[in-house]
This record gives C-alpha cells, sequence and structure tokens, in this order.
C-alpha cells in the first residue's frame, strides 16, 4: 500500500469525549496519556486492566464492561481502538469514518485516519516523532531529540509570549537563575547550567565563568559583562543587584553566569534574596566549585585516606588563624596570592610546621595553568620569585605531597621548596571560575 501524505497536527482534547476500545495494556496506555491531556475519557471492553478499572472505580474515566456495539461513538471527538479482534477494529475504524471521526488503530497503522507519535516532552516544548510506521525508530529519535533539549543543545528560547498578550501583561514577571559555571571549562557546567542558558534573554556574566558557552547563544541574547578583578570592581554589587531585578520584572528569564559554585564566595546568596524580595523567581544551579576542582586537575585533592580527614575554604581576607591547625586538616585559600606572606605566617602563628607542603595551582583548566610547591616557610618568596599571578588556589597540607608537581620537585631536591619547584604548564582552552582566587 502507498504511503498516503499526511498533515501533523496536534489536538487539545480537554474536556472532549474520547472513546477506547478495548481493555488490554495498550488501550491502557492510550487512556492514561488522554486523561493527563484532560480527555472525558469512555473505555469500552468486556475485561478491562487492572490499571483502567482502578481508574474507573475512581471516576477519572467512564468504563462500559461489554463488547463495542453500535453507537460508542456517538459524541466523540476521537477514538482509539486496540482491541486485538481485527473484525472488530475494523468495525470501530468504519463507524468512525462514517461519523466523521478520527481513528487511531493500534493494530494496523496503515488503515488508520491518525496516528498516535513517539513523544517528548520538555518543559512546554512537546516534539512529536512520526517514522514512517517504526515505533521504535521513532521511539529512537524522540529519545535523542529529548536529551538535546534537556542538555540546552537546542534552542529553547521563548520567541513570542506563550499566550496571546502576554507581552503586554503589565505584571508579568520573568525569572532569574544563578548558575555555577563551574572552574572554567564549558564541559564542566551542569546540564541544567546549558539548559538555562540556551532559554535565556539576558545572560549577567562574571569574568572567570566559562565565556565559551556565550558563543552557543542567540544574536540577539543580551550579555552584560560585569566581570571583576583583584582590587577593580567596575560594576558594582548593588549595580548588579539591580540589573538582574530590572530585567526580571521587565519578563524576561535571566541567568547569572557565575564561576565555580555561585554560593561558594560568589555571592549568591545575596543576589537570590534581593530577588526574593523585589518578588522574582529564583533558581539556584551548583556548579562545580574551584576550591576543589582546580587542586584536582593539578593532582591534589583536599581528602585523603590517612593524610587529610576534612578540609577548611577560606580567603585570603579570612581570619585564617581561627583554621584548625591539626596536620590532618587541609586548608584550601582562594583570592590569597596578595596576601600570601600574611597567611601563611598566620598559619604558622596558629601551629602549623614550617614544613607543611604548600601547593598553588594558578589558571586552573585554562591556557596558563602552572602548579608551584614549597613549604609554608618558603612558598611566599617562591610565589613572588616566579611571579604567580591570580586567579589561583593554595592548598595548604599534606595532601600536596601526592601531587606530580611535588613528586617532581623531590626528584630535583630533598627538600622541596629550597629552591624554585618544578612548575607544570598545561594547554587548556578556558578560563577559571569565579570563585578562584583572586
Amino acid at each position: 500500500m502507498t504511503e498516503l501524505p499526511q498533515y501533523p497536527l496536534t489536538l487539545s482534547v480537554a474536556g472532549r469525549h474520547v472513546v477506547v476500545v478495548g481493555g488490554g495494556p495498550v488501550a491502557a496506555r492510550r487512556a492514561r496519556t488522554l486523561v493527563d491531556a484532560g480527555a472525558a475519557v469512555h473505555v469500552v471492553a468486556p475485561q478491562a486492566d487492572p490499571s483502567l478499572v482502578k481508574l474507573a472505580a475512581e471516576g477519572t474515566i467512564t468504563w462500559s464492561g461489554r463488547r463495542y456495539q453500535a453507537g460508542d461513538l456517538d459524541g466523540a471527538w476521537l477514538v482509539h481502538t486496540a482491541t486485538g479482534d481485527p473484525d472488530v477494529d475494523r468495525q470501530v475504524l468504519a463507524d468512525a469514518d462514517a461519523a466523521r471521526v478520527w481513528c487511531v488503530h493500534a493494530g494496523d497503522a496503515a488503515q488508520a485516519t491518525a496516528w498516535v507519535p513517539a513523544v517528548a516532552t520538555v518543559d512546554d516544548v512537546v516534539v512529536a516523532v512520526n517514522a514512517g510506521g517504526d515505533p521504535r525508530r521513532a521511539s529512537g529519535l524522540r529519545d535523542a531529540i529529548g536529551a538535546l533539549l534537556k542538555a540546552g543543545s537546542l534552542p529553547l528560547r521563548r520567541r513570542r509570549p506563550t499566550t496571546p498578550g502576554a507581552s503586554q501583561a503589565p505584571n508579568a514577571v520573568g525569572s532569574v537563575a544563578l548558575v555555577g559555571g563551574g572552574p572554567g571549562h564549558p564541559g564542566l557546567l551542569t546540564v541544567r547550567g546549558r539548559r538555562l542558558l540556551a532559554e535565556a534573554d539576558v545572560v549577567v556574566v562574571d569574568r572567570l565563568a566559562p565565556h565559551a558557552v556565550l558563543a552557543e547563544l542567540d544574536p540577539d541574547v543580551l550579555v552584560v559583562d560585569v566581570g571583576k578583578t583583584p582590587g577593580h570592581h567596575a560594576v558594582p554589587q548593588d549595580q548588579i543587584n539591580a540589573l538582574l531585578v530590572e530585567h526580571a520584572l521587565a519578563g524576561r528569564r535571566v541567568v547569572r553566569l557565575k564561576g565555580g559554585d555561585p554560593y561558594v564566595f560568589g555571592r549568591g546568596s545575596e543576589e537570590a534574596e534581593v530577588c526574593r524580595r523585589a518578588g522574582v523567581p529564583v533558581e539556584v544551579v551548583p556548579g562545580v566549585t574551584s576550591a576543589v576542582a582546580v587542586p584536582a586537575v593539578a593532582g591534589i585533592p583536599v581528602t585523603h585516606r590517612g593524610v587529610a580527614t576534612g578540609f577548611t575554604v577560606v580567603t585570603g581576607h579570612d581570619d585564617i588563624a581561627a583554621v584548625p591547625a591539626a596536620r590532618d586538616h587541609t586548608v584550601v585559600l582562594l583570592m590569597a596570592v596578595a596576601g600570601l606572606g600574611r597567611a601563611c605566617e598566620a598559619l604558622r602563628a596558629a601551629g602549623r610546621a614550617d614544613d607543611t607542603p604548600v601547593g598553588i595551582v594558578e589558571d586552573g583548566f585554562g591556557p596558563g595553568e602552572r602548579t608551584t610547591v614549597g613549604t609554608l616557610a618558603t612558598i611566599a618568596d617562591l610565589a613572588v620569585r616566579i611571579g604567580v599571578r591570580s586567579p589561583a588556589v593554595t592548598v595548604v597540607g599534606d595532601v600536596v605531597r601526592l601531587s606530580p608537581a611535588w613528586r617532581n620537585a623531590e626528584q630535583r631536591s630533598p627538600s622541596p621548596g629550597t629552591r624554585a619547584p618544578r612548575s607544570r604548564t598545561t594547554d587548556r582552552a578556558s578560563t577559571p571560575p569565579d570563585d578562584a582566587p583572586a
């Protein structure tokens, strides 16, 4: 049989009378889907799947416990036949055709006048796939497209209001998503973060966020760069807060793209509170924090069995003397390059031994990644001598001995840090995160 041209169409069945003929598992699935779409479902079948019996008992559907007969399609907008009996299915199809009711024939799609596609639903996006009568092929395509939609790899951004006149609604409010961009590499941005970027109308981005993903945005997405450099905040935090609220109250979807995690020295909680006070919905999407990821890429674990059982993350501006001085407790310093000497003195004064290993990882995941190792007594001078620059993460503790940089330094000198250590530089096409040190 030559396949006839088809006209793809989405139907609104909410509140409309739809008949399902048959009571087996296929009919049960069809009935459940129709109920979810708001249809008034009537099932005709001598016996019914337990799930259908339950729906009927609840009053969700109606059920005639008998064989199909003439008149069962009266008032119907749509009928699904799935009896497994060719004679009954043919009669339903003939009656539907005579009554001008669209008929889905589960047993013989070629004879039907309507078809149920494989469907993927992501938020308010519905993708329906017909694949020439091959349901497994359709399902495979549906799953692949759904995965791309969920990952933000396809353009999800709205181009018009969801309802007529919505753009003129005076109280239309958008949303703000605080998205942690991770330590700079685009591949470490979460799937949820990518999806929100694909839907965004406005992106407010930090200097150390993964800027590579901005190239994937639509050309008309507004990108506002509010990046800070050490000692220079071109856009004060109050203005950033105001930007988020202003665009969201104008009905736009705003993504605040940060490096690392928005709640790790990223002022994310402050921004969330400002938005909530203004009546703006806020979503927080955690990111991979540089405090853990940047040491990891340099081969430094912040904990290790038998070496370190815990760790503390502080900035170079905090009261470092309050950090536990136990040998098995790792200290991670962010934004500590300028005050490294003072930080080391404070840790020594608090009880840390002079020979405590220290590692500094510059530009983690970036093209200038470099690891420098030394001790509390030597690292500050070494950092000055070789020109350590921010962004960098500093790790203090015996876990530094596990890194390749420490082993390389030991091969050159029995006491790493007594002279310039051997540094490691790797090529990486990204920028480190905003909660990385400055």
